[in-house]
């Protein structure tokens, strides 16, 4: 990455440090969760080529194994956030060593049939409450000091965690553990020949994915303080494909600018068309993969290479 592009993350961070002074905390906070969400399963898609239609099973089970840890079990913010975390990675070993034998169509199909496999499982389980979910979940204190059921506290948390995530995130794709993840996505054949053990690779890209989706849902309990079953519904797992293929599939950024988009519109549209909000989307959507298939941020990559004739990286 170039030292535009650190400049460019620096300045972005400076807005996101100034932005409860001049944005609503919660949307933003929401805009961050969702981004988080979106960049864990640009690593699955983007740099390893499994397109999962399961996701929302991952961020649900964080939410809920969250929400519970906080208001049945009285564990301390940190705490259950960790378990939330774990629990969907836990999850995500599970699902991931039965989808990972398939590859394409059947892998997608396999992991949208597990996933509404739980999908029913927190319907009719009671710590999730069920239809009506789990109301009233306490933000706690951070660290047993700061009190986060202030909304600028609690947004600076969210920050960290996001900004962490990402980090790791960055971290992972450019390491050599995420030069043999393209290369899987690249050419399968030839990574097996080379002698790597792509199943191990796949699984721990999987399960990684899984728990930073469970990172994501775990934060956004914090945020709004309930859990429904809105984040398990399969609407979830589709949204969260829009929201990759719209800001750049394979992008280190993209992800972040195609939740900021969706989240916003639909913040800012939900009021004003209703239902509606929906075939918006849609339309978005079929623009999207029409026109500008390399998504927002590789669209604006290549534009910048061809002006300037060099090679950068998002």
């Amino acid at each position: 990455m170039t030292r535009k592009f650190h400049l460019g993350y620096l300045l972005l961070l400076a807005a996101l440090l100034a932005a409860p002074l001049f944005v609503y905390p919660v949307l933003v906070m929401k805009v961050m969760c969702f981004a988080l969400y979106a960049c864990a399963f640009n690593l699955l898609l983007g740099y390893t080529g499994l397109l999962s239609f399961g996701h929302a099973a991952f961020l649900a089970t964080g939410a809920y194994v969250t929400g519970h840890a906080l208001k049945e079990w009285g564990m301390p913010t940190e705490l259950g956030l960790l378990t939330g975390t774990l629990a969907a990675a836990t999850l995500g070993w599970l699902i991931g060593s039965l989808a990972i034998r398939r590859q394409g169509i059947y892998f997608a199909m396999v992991t949208l049939a597990l996933a509404q496999m739980v999908y029913f499982i927190f319907v009719q389980s009671s710590f999730t409450g069920g239809e009506d979910g789990l109301q009233g979940i306490p933000r706690g204190y951070l660290l047993g000091v700061i009190d986060l059921s202030n909304d600028q506290s609690l947004y600076y948390l969210v920050l960290a965690i996001c900004v962490s995530a990402f980090w790791l995130i960055y971290r992972a794709i450019h390491s050599p553990f995420g030069q043999i993840l393209k290369a899987v996505r690249e050419n399968e054949a030839r990574v097996v020949s080379l002698g790597y053990d792509v199943a191990k690779y796949k699984l721990v890209a999987f399960v990684l994915s899984a728990a930073l989706a469970g990172l994501a849902g775990a934060t956004k309990v914090l945020v709004f303080k309930f859990a429904t079953l809105t984040d398990a519904h399969w609407h979830a797992s589709g949204e969260v494909v829009l929201m990759t293929l719209l800001g750049g599939m394979g992008t280190t950024f993209g992800p972040v600018v195609g939740a900021t988009v969706i989240i916003s519109l639909q913040s800012e549209l939900a009021d004003k068309v209703g239902s509606m909000v929906t075939v918006i989307m849609g339309g978005i959507f079929v623009i999207c993969v029409l026109a500008f298939r390399r998504g927002i941020v590789g669209e604006a990559t290549a534009l910048y290479q061809r002006i300037t004739g060099s090679k950068s990286s998002t």
